[in-house]
């Protein structure tokens, strides 16, 4: 973990210097200095050496127990929940969404996550903010069991404001060539199994920003009886982390595809797994999406099916598996807390021109 203000101190005198551009090269240090714990709870056997190189190391030999191993690699950030974060003052959540961008879209081809790295991006760096923010990317990488390998804290006045920042985050995973997950492992009669998600995550708050704050002119403290928590608490709810279950999965049943739900909702993210000459159908009568996307949508007037193409409804992962593993998938992932049914079925695509659709009504 590096950061832009890292360095030698500028010299003193009247002259231009670093610090007179707006470039704090001293708290940049302390930040290094505070996330360094949370750093090392993320370790793996693999990871060589601690912070402050410029590069992290991890020892590949680990690999050779695989007979054709292929590295997965995946990058992300979380949109415009930063917002929400730095309005209410919340640095420590923010990571795990992070984490869970990247890893989650790593197990979908049956990856373990190996390590991730991070990029966090301010305009002006206060210690305790970023430790704060490392913090919750360090908790995202224990949950997902992967090592946060490094990363860069840059500081970027005059660009962004001193309390705005941004995170972007890049992962890298391993899967055994003969046990690659995809369109091409689906079959005709595979169940879909839906797994639910923990509230909006890290997709479409652009249009939940504009609902709530422009549209119906709520506050960040509203107390918000069908959350039994304010508003603010509400959206800034972590993205759940999928892939150690997922990988449990792999482990018990016999797994044809995972689908992660993000941007462009459950349909049109599950559909990018499904192969030609397939459809997948998904009954909306087997769940209840949470509240929150049921006053997103009365605050907004938002059609459902505009929704639908915006925000998780309550799902955050789906898999794919045949008849004969629903039962163990399920018991699986029961005995993990995931809370998880079977959604819909895999069919031939007929007369449907996409890969996946959704049928039915939403339970009440």
């Amino acid at each position: 973990m590096s950061a832009e203000s890292s360095g030698r101190a500028p010299h003193a005198g009247t002259g231009a210097s670093y610090a007179s551009a707006g470039v704090d090269i001293e708290a940049g240090d302390r930040a290094v200095e505070l996330m360094k714990e949370w750093v090392k709870k993320t370790k793996r056997p693999e990871v060589l050496g601690g912070l402050g190189g410029f590069a992290g190391l991890f020892d590949a030999s680990a690999l050779k127990r695989y007979e054709r191993p292929l590295l997965a690699s995946a990058t992300d950030g979380v949109g415009t929940k930063v917002d929400l974060a730095r309005k209410m003052g919340v640095y420590d959540t923010i990571g795990h969404d992070l984490v869970g961008m990247v890893v989650d879209d790593l197990v979908v081809c049956g990856a373990e996550p190996l390590f991730m790295t991070d990029y966090i991006c301010v305009g002006k760096v206060h210690p305790e903010r970023v430790a704060a923010i490392v913090k919750g990317i360090a908790e995202g990488c224990v949950l997902a069991g992967c090592a946060l390998v490094g990363g860069e804290t840059a500081e970027h006045p005059g660009l962004l404001g001193e309390d705005d920042f941004d995170v972007a985050g890049a992962g890298t995973g391993v899967v055994e060539y003969d046990r690659l997950l995809g369109a091409d492992r689906i079959r005709k009669g595979d169940a879909v199994i839906a797994m639910a998600s923990s509230g909006l995550h890290s997709n479409g708050y652009s249009l939940v920003r504009h609902v709530v704050f422009d549209r119906a002119g709520w506050a960040l403290d509203r107390e918000v009886e069908e959350f039994g928590r304010t508003l603010g608490e509400e959206l800034l709810e972590p993205t759940k982390i999928y892939s150690l279950d997922c990988l449990a999965l792999t482990r018990t049943a016999e797994v044809h595809a995972f689908s992660h739900i993000t941007g462009g909702g459950l349909a049109n993210n599950l559909a990018r797994v499904i192969p030609d000459g397939l459809h997948a159908t998904v009954d909306r009568s087997t769940w209840t999406p949470g509240a929150v996307f049921d006053l997103v949508g009365k605050a907004g007037q938002v059609e459902r099916l505009e929704l639908e193409k915006t925000l998780n409804m309550g799902v955050g992962m789906m898999a794919v598996v045949p008849e004969a593993s629903v039962d163990v998938a399920l018991e699986t992932l029961a005995d993990r807390g995931v809370d998880a049914w079977v959604a819909g079925e895999i069919t031939e695509r007929g007369a449907h021109a996409s890969g996946a659709t959704l049928t039915g009504d939403y339970a009440k």
